[in-house]
């Protein structure tokens, strides 16, 4: 049995090759995107929906976006579905670019060591989220920028990643403890040694490529009417604040909205920061799956 696992850069064009596949192998998709997952953003996150009724992507639209969502409550997610689709005879294809919801899928959610300090938590549960940022940044700011979106503007999150750095903890991952047929055993309920896992990377060849097929796909999107869904989330009573609008995207126009920043300038500053969100996804892959690269 084969379990495809197609990841990499941002407009690589990898969900229409996943659902090519799916066509191939009786398969169906299983999102790793962390904006995907959201509810009611659809034209900004680029959620491709396949033509064909029969091929499933499963884990599109199941969190609101007032809500945060970790890479935990992502893989509790992830292993009923792949269960799921093995257990009715068919293949579970991966695709998306978010890397730690694909790490800690296939090796486990990392584990935080340290014991709780609730005089410090009692300290800490008065500062605001922004305060709360520049601490941790303070304390290790590789830290900070391992977290995802959702996990940096939740304060609860927060205060545990500084309560571990004060007490000398580490976010211990369970990588060097479980093997990866072990895991994929777990997660399919099989065993994992007569599964090949068939991992196919996208990245573009060179930065100016980069560039190019971003500018491309937001002049796209704002054809397809970016605008009128910030202006429909913000109506149904959505903010700049919520977890789910924290996206690439989503901020530059809501800021363009206000009256802050004109629209070339958020068309600008969204393209910037889609290209400099490829390059951390390269960086990452690179550095945790360097051998199927």
């Amino acid at each position: 049995m084969n379990i495809f696992v197609l990841f990499g850069q941002t407009a690589t064009g990898k969900t229409a090759k996943a659902l090519t596949l799916a066509k191939q192998h009786n398969g169906e998709l299983v999102n790793f995107d962390s904006r995907q997952i959201y509810t009611k953003l659809d034209i900004i996150t680029g959620k491709d929906r396949p033509s064909d009724t029969q091929c499933k992507i499963w884990l599109y639209d199941i969190v609101d976006p007032h809500d945060t969502f970790s890479s935990a409550e992502y893989v509790t997610q992830a292993e009923k579905v792949m269960e799921d689709i093995v257990a009715r005879g068919k293949t579970p294809i991966l695709v998306g670019g978010t890397g730690y919801y694909l790490r800690h899928l296939l090796y486990g959610v990392p584990e935080m060591k340290a014991k709780e300090d609730w005089e410090l938590r009692k300290a800490l549960g008065t500062k605001s989220v922004s305060e709360l940022q520049d601490i941790l940044k303070e304390k290790d700011q590789k830290v900070f920028e391992d977290m995802n979106r959702s996990d940096s503007m939740n304060p609860r999150r927060l205060i545990r990643r500084i309560e571990i750095l004060e007490q000398g903890g580490t976010l211990a991952s369970k990588k060097a403890t479980i093997t990866l047929p072990a895991r994929i055993r777990d997660l399919v309920g099989r065993d994992g040694q007569d599964i090949k896992m068939v991992f196919l990377p996208f990245f573009h060849p060179t930065p100016h490529v980069v560039r190019e097929k971003i500018t491309g796909r937001v002049e796209e999107r704002l054809k397809n009417g970016a605008l009128t869904e910030v202006k429909e989330l913000l109506k149904a009573g959505y903010d700049k604040d919520d977890p789910g609008l924290n996206a690439i995207g989503y901020k530059q126009l809501i800021s363009y909205l206000n009256g802050i920043i004109t629209l070339e300038e958020a068309k600008a500053d969204w393209i910037n920061k889609e290209v400099q969100y490829a390059k951390r996804q390269k960086t990452y892959f690179q550095k945790n799956f360097p051998s199927v690269i």
